[in-house]
């Protein structure tokens, strides 16, 4: 399958800048969801999930091909520099299978986490919690002025 340039959208917000693609559907964890063909859908981290975790370093998924999924659910799992991630499924369905590019180059999903570093796929439909492009902007803007607010009152201390 070929990964096509997505039409994005331009995101700042204090020192935090993106683009976000436009057609995909985000979820309220900053995961990513696109819809490839028919109802398999490829399932990625944003780029604010990715920048938390820092400079993923290995993963894991803890499921087979085929097996039945459902929105929440631990499907594997991702180490970044700064952090341990589980991997929560963000759709109803099928696993469809990991990204095997992954076993290779991890970084990738640093790299280009709206393309080629993609984690998995699922056959079946995104999770009802997924928003639009515009819906994810107002997450990222509440997430973003949380942790500012965070910081701000740690510089008081």
């Amino acid at each position: 399958m070929e990964t096509r340039i997505p039409k994005t959208l331009h995101y700042k917000r204090s020192r935090f800048v993106t683009q976000l693609p436009v057609d995909y559907l985000y979820s309220p964890s900053h995961g990513w969801i696109a819809r490839q063909e028919g109802d398999l859908w490829r399932v990625g981290f944003t780029k604010f999930a990715v920048r938390m975790l820092g400079d993923m370093v290995d993963h894991g998924f803890e499921i087979e091909p085929g097996a039945p999924v459902q929105p929440g659910q631990i499907v594997g799992w991702i180490e970044g520099f700064k952090a341990i991630s589980d991997l929560f499924c963000i759709a109803e369905g099928n696993f469809a299978g990991a990204n095997p590019l992954l076993k290779e180059r991890i970084t990738v999903v640093n790299k280009d986490p709206y393309g080629e570093g993609w984690l998995y796929m699922v056959k079946g439909k995104p999770d009802s919690k997924c928003v639009d492009i515009h819906g994810y902007r107002a997450i990222l803007d509440k997430t973003i002025d949380k942790i500012l607010e965070k910081q701000k009152s740690e510089e008081i201390k």
